[in-house]
């Protein structure tokens, strides 16, 4: 028997993300960083089981079947790629490119597009950085970012090509590498790079060692996400420090 039925009309705001077939961190973090109001739909691009300037070109060549297996039903606010590493050596131009054959959305981000963004809205120009990954992949990074006038003023790596431990590294070494980095150099900021590292929980306690803004790949792709989408994340919670830092020198002018 045939039953009637109504279609509801009121639609969440929904987002998409396309995440490395390696990666097991990303998406717990953006259950934790993303308004409860907002729906985030995932989508798996093969990636390599390590890190090297070659795997992450390769992953150009499925990026758009891996957007083009988001639902087709969907309306989709925004559109990330979650891997800062494979945005800096396939550049975010081509990347919106591949993701826009793939799925219709009228925004499409990534790690590097999000943090030069948060960059710029912070006032932030020089930073310190903590990377995972061996150091060919690193100073690509640092290449894209110099370009878009955000200075790496002091770096330290891990050193690590295998995703499988990177995402294994403990809070305690991401804690002990970032509380050194850049003392000697003046930093506005220090950014934790990869979104498959896990930073969230070490976020805290390196702000409260250093004093200065902690940013990370998932928190600033989360907060331009949410940017782009309308549904602004609490600004207390991504960028707490960074906020006041920002407050305290507009009032003292």
């Amino acid at each position: 028997m045939s039953v009637p039925y109504d279609l509801d009309p009121h639609r969440t705001t929904q987002l998409g993300l396309i995440v490395l077939q390696a990666d097991e961190t990303i998406e717990q973090d953006m259950r934790r960083l993303l308004p409860d109001n907002v729906e985030c739909m995932v989508s798996r691009v093969p990636s390599g089981t390590s890190v090297t300037p070659a795997t992450l070109q390769d992953m150009a060549a499925h990026l758009t079947d891996a957007a083009h297996l988001l639902p087709r039903g969907a309306d989709m606010a925004c559109v990330a790629y979650a891997c800062t590493s494979g945005t800096a050596e396939i550049g975010a131009d081509r990347i919106r490119e591949l993701v826009r054959d793939g799925v219709s959305t009228p925004h499409v981000t990534d790690p590097v597009t999000a943090l030069i963004a948060a960059c710029r809205h912070l006032g932030i120009s020089r930073l310190g950085l903590l990377s995972p990954y061996i150091a060919s992949v690193s100073d690509r990074l640092r290449s894209v970012l110099a370009a878009s006038g955000i200075d790496v003023v002091a770096f330290a790596g891990f050193d690590e090509p295998v995703e499988e431990r990177v995402v294994r590294i403990s809070s305690r070494s991401v804690i002990a590498a970032a509380e050194s980095l850049g003392r000697d150099a003046q930093v506005d900021a220090l950014f934790l790079s990869c979104t498959n590292l896990r930073t969230l929980d070490a976020i805290p306690a390196i702000e409260a060692a250093r004093g200065i803004p902690v940013l990370s790949s998932n928190l600033v792709l989360a907060w331009h996400m949410a940017q782009l989408a309308g549904e602004p994340l609490d600004p207390g919670l991504p960028f707490r420090l960074a906020i006041q830092a920002a407050t305290r020198a507009a009032s003292s002018r």
